[in-house]
């Protein structure tokens, strides 16, 4: 399972209260941390913002990436890890995947998948995290990479 770790910036300081599945958490501060957020509401907001055209392309595209990684309800491990959840979390979080070492000293160092980051390592992986084992050599095009991260973020 992947802990989930949710970050909110507020633009003014003020008192915020996050119904949370089993607590509630009231904070005055610009930034809030929130470790348990009820899931439903977060995946609905996750959901009602994405594009599904993007998210039709995407799904073209991640057929370069089938033969390693699976995603959606009871895809397991490949050579590549389950992707299912990936974006928005940190890096080497899967269960059951052996990951590089270069990924497991990112993962330590507080990688996270967010959009950006994962464009980044999409378009030339082994320049991003030299001896990656991932041996994709990359998404040339920002369409494309755009396109996947959104296929991605359609699965929780």
């Amino acid at each position: 399972m992947i802990k989930r770790t949710f970050v909110a910036t507020l633009a003014v300081a003020s008192t915020v209260t996050f119904a949370a599945a089993e607590e509630h958490t009231t904070v005055t501060e610009d930034t809030v941390v929130v470790s348990k957020v009820a899931e439903t509401e977060m995946a609905a907001l996750a959901k009602a913002s994405l594009d599904e055209e993007l998210i039709a392309k995407g799904a073209k595209v991640f057929k370069k990436c089938k033969s390693c990684h699976k995603v959606g309800e009871g895809a397991k491990n490949g050579a590549g890890p389950l992707l299912t959840g990936v974006v928005y979390n940190p890096a080497g979080a899967v269960d059951g995947f052996k990951y590089s070492k270069a990924l497991n000293g990112a993962a330590k160092e507080g990688l996270v998948w967010t959009p950006e980051e994962l464009a980044s390592f999409l378009t030339k992986p082994k320049e991003y995290l030299k001896k990656t084992k991932m041996s994709f050599s990359g998404l040339k095009k920002e369409d494309d990479r755009s396109a996947v991260i959104e296929y991605l973020k359609s699965y929780e």
